[in-house]
């Protein structure tokens, strides 16, 4: 990689990067701010706003969006007459989880086995630094030859929308030739890679009642209609004996035709127990990239520590559908939320409500601007030509910008590959891939604004 001063400009940076990543991932930036303090969020807004001035972006600006959080937006003016190209990441992060889970603080950019451990390291507070990397590359070997927006939300990981409403209600100030979303992974380290679909996903929220109150299961139990009874029985119908997604009228027999997922290393990528078997049917690229998947994100009842003998009056479940490009989120919904209905036993009383929902995505990989980043993919990793993937996560924004400019490009790329964990304990990046990624973007730049 060094036989290029693009190349050799980033791998000089690399220490600046790490320097910064450390930073931005101090921040304790989870949107949820009942959770959280908002302050953390907006430190981290901040950081990113002082980042883009710095680097001579004008109109830098915190965008109050709808849902309550902040997107910073900065504009870098290129030569006259040269196309804009839209750098996306998101600086918001998951919450830890179980911090005792973590060899590390989860806030704090630790290195280890060749590895920066923090929350938000790949996803995708690293994704923001790998665009700081290509610009300033670029800068230092004859400068940035397109127009430049970049976008860095607040609230991705809630799903609550904030950034898509705010480009609904002002369309001219990410509208781009091209958009980069920096918020994708290789396929694995060293692989490069372009994702080309998302899955969309809904989120319901079902409520399940029985009696007017909770009862003594001694006295009562066998006979009173017990509501987390009821919402298990709810739960286990939304799937088939194999594990596969069962909801009464979504197709679920699609098949990927792109890059194969191979079992065992799909088993090793997830960490699955011996002798634990996988669900479903068909390939695993099948299963995660082509076809529906509902998952209990959580139940309301009550924990083993502390619990009582009583039989429950009420219980209530968040379920997310993940569902494929060509089917539609908000369809989907409505058929999740009438299985609900449906198969809630004993006449108890159910209410579901639909509290977030993202469409999917699939990409037209035969454009200028997927030639022009497969030939910075193949600079930057030597021998390896770029490979196309599917994702089985969602990234809502991808519609709405393909809404609202349908003449836009729109790639995925990204630090999150699989070692990476994100969402997971112990969370990390391969500063080597930040390297590689960084080159590709700036490569991929110079090669997009003569194509």
């Amino acid at each position: 990689m060094s036989s290029n001063p693009v190349a050799e400009t980033v791998a000089s940076l690399m220490p600046r990067a790490r320097a910064e990543l450390a930073e931005l991932v101090a921040f304790q930036s989870v949107a949820d701010f009942g959770q959280y303090p908002k302050s953390e969020s907006e430190g981290a807004a901040n950081w990113i706003a002082d980042a883009l001035r710095a680097e001579g972006f004008t109109d830098v600006a915190l965008l109050d969006t709808p849902d309550g959080t902040q997107s910073v937006y900065g504009y870098l003016p290129g030569p006259e007459g040269a196309k804009t190209v839209l750098l996306y990441a998101h600086y918001d992060v998951q919450p830890p989880l179980d911090e005792a889970g973590w060899t590390s603080p989860p806030f704090e950019l630790t290195e280890r086995d060749g590895r920066w451990y923090g929350r938000g390291a790949a996803d995708c507070k690293g994704g923001l630094i790998m665009h700081l990397l290509a610009l300033r590359a670029l800068k230092a070997d004859g400068g940035v030859p397109v127009n430049v927006k970049v976008i860095a939300e607040g609230s991705e990981e809630q799903g609550t929308g904030g950034l898509e409403r705010y480009a609904e209600e002002h369309p001219e100030l990410l509208a781009a030739d091209t958009i980069v979303i920096g918020d994708a992974g290789n396929f694995r380290v060293g692989l490069p890679t372009v994702t080309s679909t998302l899955r969309g996903m809904t989120l319901v929220r079902v409520q399940v009642d029985t009696l007017e109150g909770n009862l003594h299961s001694g006295q009562f139990g066998g006979a009173a209609p017990d509501a987390l009874a009821a919402l298990i029985r709810v739960l286990d119908s939304l799937r088939a004996e194999d594990g596969s997604t069962t909801v009464e009228g979504l197709a679920g027999e699609s098949v990927w035709d792109g890059l194969a997922y191979e079992e065992e290393q799909f088993r090793k990528d997830a960490k699955v127990l011996d002798g634990v078997e996988l669900i479903g049917s068909g390939t695993v690229a099948d299963r995660i990239w082509a076809r529906p998947a509902v998952t209990v994100l959580g139940i309301d009842c009550p924990p083993v520590v502390g619990a009582t003998p009583s039989v429950q009056a009420g219980a209530r479940a968040l379920i997310s559908l993940r569902v494929p490009p060509g089917v539609d989120a908000g369809e989907a919904a409505k058929l999740l939320r009438a299985h609900l209905e449906a198969r809630t036993p004993w006449g108890a009383r159910v209410r579901t409500e639909q509290i977030g929902q993202g469409q999917a995505f699939r990409a037209d990989t035969r454009s200028p601007a997927y030639r022009a980043m497969a030939d910075a993919m193949a600079v930057a990793y030597p021998g390896q030509d770029m490979q196309y993937a599917g994702q089985g996560g969602s990234i809502p924004l991808c519609n709405t910008l393909a809404a609202l400019y349908p003449r836009a490009e729109i790639l995925l790329i990204g630090l999150s590959e699989p070692e990476a964990q994100i969402h997971a304990v112990n969370e990390s990046v391969s500063p080597e891939e930040l390297e590689r990624l960084s080159i590709a973007e700036a490569l991929f730049l110079r090669n997009y604004a003569t194509d």
